[in-house]
């Protein structure tokens, strides 16, 4: 079975990758693919109506140390003061099996994985404006007015490093951002090396008949 395939999706916090994943993934299931969206490990606290497991993995700072310490990430970073990471027992599996992972992190995950998984398609989340991204982290109403000024500071870092990334989408309108990742989905699928297994079992079917009919 072909090793699945690895997507990478980062935006700036508010950005709507979690989001944007997630539709995508149902969409796949229409399709009948199955797709994983991989579970971080974090130190923040639950938001209301998160659930261990499911949204997040969450853990104390020291239980997330020991397991750094263990190396037991693909990749690890500390954002607004909280720890995240991506075990690599969550995701070996799953691409082993033939699923398609998306990885939703942070651009600081994003370099790590990069530099580990060099066939992982890697696709930015670009907000429209900076009104809209505060729009959207104020309707949250789970940070503080402080706190969303830091996530605003760090979204500008953040987004000038799209140049590290295949692919950017801006997420303007969730319909059309959708459609989106969904073609870029799809298109990495039909990269011809991993179209090789196929294709080779086409030109060896030609093969074989124009011998016989020699």
């Amino acid at each position: 079975m072909q090793q699945g395939e690895l997507f990478i999706v980062s935006s700036p916090s508010g950005g709507g990758k979690t989001t944007l994943i997630r539709r995508v993934m149902e969409k796949l299931a229409e399709g009948g693919l199955e797709a994983y969206f991989s579970v971080s490990h974090t130190t923040r606290p639950p938001r209301p109506g998160e659930k261990h497991g499911v949204d997040y993995y969450f853990v104390s700072r020291e239980e997330f140390r020991a397991m750094v310490d263990r190396g037991e990430f693909l990749e690890y970073a500390e954002v607004h003061g909280n720890l995240y990471g991506t075990s690599w027992q969550e995701i070996a599996g799953k691409r082993e099996a033939g699923f398609l992972v998306f990885l939703d992190i942070d651009v600081q995950g994003a370099r790590q994985v990069r530099g580990k998984v060099a066939e992982a398609v890697k696709v930015f989340i670009f907000p429209p404006s900076f009104a809209e991204l505060k729009r959207r982290l104020e309707a949250r109403r789970q940070d503080r007015e402080d706190v969303i000024r830091v996530r605003m500071r760090n979204a500008l870092n953040e987004m000038r490093e799209y140049g590290e990334f295949d692919y950017v989408i801006i997420n303007d309108e969730l319909e059309v951002a959708t459609a989106e990742l969904l073609a870029i989905v799809t298109a990495s699928r039909l990269r011809s090396q991993r179209m090789r297994g196929r294709v080779e079992t086409i030109l060896d079917d030609f093969a074989r008949h124009l011998r016989e009919d020699l």
